[in-house]
């Protein structure tokens, strides 16, 4: 694509997705992968491994509540406008065994001005939900990609 042309707002999602993917240091550590993502959405996912146990020889939530932070993280920074948490809540619905794999997917309920709204859920492989996050963001200055929106389709 030349820089003449228009950027549609998936083509910013996507180019935003994958250069914080590749910036990610903790999603890579863990293995989240970046499956999906969109303008106000973005799907995760996370083979649970025999380290992220805890003594229950379940999953530990804090993993959990990472793999649907970061989905969070990815949906609310799609727009390429530099977006932290301001709070986040998790709800841990059922247990979560070895080798499973989790799909957290992250949709954008509000944004108005700087603050935005996310509901997160994490199912398991038989699409069983185990957890319900709720995020809210607060965009500051600066975007992930300088320069990027200038070149989005009007």
């Amino acid at each position: 694509m030349s820089d003449n042309e228009g950027l549609s707002a998936q083509d910013i999602a996507r180019t935003v997705g994958e250069t914080m993917y590749r910036k990610d240091d903790a999603a890579q550590h863990i293995g989240i992968a970046l499956k999906e993502i969109s303008p106000g959405r973005a799907v995760m996912t996370l083979r649970v491994l025999d380290y992220m146990l805890n003594g229950h020889r379940i999953c530990h939530g804090g993993y959990v509540f990472t793999l649907a932070d970061t989905a969070f993280a990815y949906a609310c920074n799609s727009y390429n406008q530099n977006t932290v948490a301001q709070a986040a809540q998790i709800n841990f619905i059922k247990p979560v065994p070895v080798n499973s794999l989790l799909t957290a997917t992250a949709v954008e309920v509000a944004k108005t001005g700087r603050t935005g709204l996310y509901d997160i859920v994490v199912r398991d492989e038989s699409g069983e939900t185990v957890a319900f996050f709720r995020g809210n963001s607060h965009t500051i200055k600066g975007q992930m990609i300088p320069g990027l929106n200038e070149r989005e389709e009007k």
